[in-house]
C-alpha cells in the first residue's frame, strides 16, 4: 500500500485541514506538564538535541523534529525546528520555533515538493513491482495448468485409442484409477 496519495499537492492545497495548518499558528512543548518549568525547559532542550521533543499546536497535529533539523544558533532564546513527515498521505515539513523560556512559539506546515517527488517515484516503483509479480504469478499458474493438461492427456488418449466404452471424465480419483486400469 502506498504511503502517499497520487496528487499530493492538490490534496495539500484543497483540504481544509492542510489549509489551516499551513497558516502560522501557536505551538507548545507538551512534555512533562506535571514537572516544574525549569525541569521542562531543560528536558525540552535535551529532547531537541536528541531529536525527540514533542511539540503540538491547537489543531491537534504533533511534530517530533529530528536532530538534524534543530537550530539553536539562529536567534538567542529560541530554537528553530523542522520535522519532515507524511501526513494523511501528503509529504509536508513542519517548520517553526519555540521560545526556550516560555516553551511556546509559532509553526506551520509546508508542502515538501522534493520529498513528494521521491515518494511518488517510490510508489510508482512499488506499483510496477506488484504488477511484475502478478504477471509472474499468472505466468506460473498458466504454465502449471498446461503441464497438468499434458500429464492428463496421455491417459485420455489411450482410452480413446482402445475403444473403451468407459467414460473419460472420472467422477473421483478412484474412478480415474479404474479407468486407467481398464484401458490396458
Amino acid at each position: 500500500m502506498p504511503r502517499v496519495v497520487p496528487d499530493q499537492r492538490s490534496k495539500f492545497e484543497s483540504e481544509e485541514f492542510f489549509r489551516k495548518l499551513s497558516r502560522e499558528c501557536e505551538v507548545r512543548y507538551t512534555g512533562y506538564r506535571d514537572r516544574p518549568i525549569e525541569e521542562r525547559q531543560m528536558r525540552f532542550q535535551t529532547g531537541c538535541r536528541d531529536g525527540r521533543s514533542d511539540v503540538s499546536d491547537n489543531v491537534s497535529s504533533r511534530a517530533q523534529p529530528g536532530q538534524e533539523f534543530v537550530d539553536f544558533e539562529r536567534e538567542a532564546g529560541k530554537v528553530f525546528l523542522q520535522a519532515p513527515m507524511i501526513l494523511n498521505g501528503v509529504c509536508v515539513t513542519w517548520r517553526g520555533w519555540v521560545d526556550l523560556q516560555r516553551l511556546d512559539g509559532m509553526a506551520c506546515l509546508q508542502f515538501d515538493e522534493e520529498r513528494a517527488r521521491a515518494e511518488d517515484l517510490l510508489a510508482q516503483q512499488n506499483i510496477e513491482e506488484s504488477r511484475r509479480r502478478t504477471r509472474e504469478f499468472e505466468h506460473r499458474e498458466r504454465q502449471h495448468r498446461e503441464d497438468m493438461q499434458h500429464v492428463i492427456s496421455p491417459f485420455r488418449d489411450k482410452t480413446e485409442l482402445h475403444g473403451s466404452s468407459v467414460s473419460t471424465q472420472p467422477r473421483n480419483n478412484c474412478e480415474a484409477d479404474v479407468n486407467m486400469l481398464s484401458t490396458y
